[in-house]
């Protein structure tokens, strides 16, 4: 099922924006696209997914940025040290030599090279508080993307549902059209009997009555039938299940396809083939409504 949510969040300094979004798939393939410094986060982020989501082309996008003005400056100390040591040095030469120098301020020390320096949050040897406001803000972009593959589920449970019903009326015609087919195949074999022995020298009655007998059987339909209402029947029952059923819906919609086949094979009936047609194109337009179920 497709699906989208997408929000924004910051905490220890560091502002982020959330984009999650699936499309349809036979299979789950997971792309995630999270900052490779952050410690285990991209692991965790999967395995969230993983549990949540079965089918489909999920991709997350996760872009983190830091805040400016947010405790990412900080003094080196080492280099204070010496641009103070230094700045003794000097006015104590300038004293010796008679010089009056102004006096320094706190902004002109920090001014100087290598006092003040930028921390950035790749440097940060602990990511653990973060990685846990990440997860913790995740959540409620996952309860809104399930949210929305719930909703477009329940539209896609009613198509199918009608799309199944529609298939058990067909299966149904098929059925009756199978019985008004069975006077006139009788009839269609009663005459191919007759004008067989009828040109035919020595030819064994019994042998040709069994092999026209053959013929009737390879006609009948009512393996198909039976097949097809089973198939029903069980699509039904996964339909009403709250577990994942995509993948053994797309399984029967196989079946299905594979009897309707046969039927239309066997019809050698105008109205029963065109039944079958019909009920092709409807197994048809159901396969393609199951690939978006999880």
């Amino acid at each position: 099922m497709t699906g989208f949510a997408a929000a924004t969040g910051a905490a220890h300094g560091a502002s982020w924006v959330w984009e999650l979004r699936s499309l349809n798939a036979k299979g789950l393939d997971l792309r995630l696209r999270a900052p490779d410094w952050i410690t285990g986060l991209e692991a965790r982020l999967r395995a969230r997914l993983t549990a949540e989501i079965a089918r489909g082309t999920v991709a997350l996008n996760l872009r983190l940025t830091r805040d400016e003005g947010q405790g990412d400056l900080s003094v080196n100390q080492s280099g204070l040290a010496a641009v103070m040591a230094a700045m003794a040095e000097v006015e104590a030469q300038a004293m010796q030599a008679g010089l009056s120098l102004a006096p320094a301020t706190a902004a002109d020390v920090l001014s100087v090279r290598g006092v003040l320096e930028t921390r950035s949050l790749e440097a940060e040897t602990d990511t653990a508080p973060l990685t846990e406001a990440l997860m913790a803000d995740f959540e409620p972009v996952l309860a809104a993307f399930r949210a929305m593959r719930r909703a477009e589920g329940a539209d896609l449970h009613s198509v199918i549902t009608a799309q199944l019903a529609q298939i058990t009326l067909l299966v149904d015609q098929i059925a009756e059209a199978t019985q008004n087919r069975a006077a006139e195949t009788e009839a269609a074999l009663r005459a191919n009997l007759a004008r067989v022995l009828d040109n035919s020298d020595g030819a064994d009655p019994q042998r040709v009555a069994q092999e026209l007998a053959m013929i009737a059987v390879k006609a009948d339909v009512t393996e198909e039938v039976d097949r097809l209402r089973a198939h029903v029947a069980a699509a039904g029952d996964l339909l009403q299940s709250a577990e994942p059923v995509g993948r053994k819906l797309d399984f029967l919609m196989q079946e299905f396809n594979r009897e309707a086949n046969t039927l239309c094979s066997k019809s050698q009936h105008k109205a029963l083939t065109r039944i079958g047609l019909d009920l092709k194109t409807v197994i048809d337009q159901m396969r393609e409504q199951v690939q978006n179920i999880q």
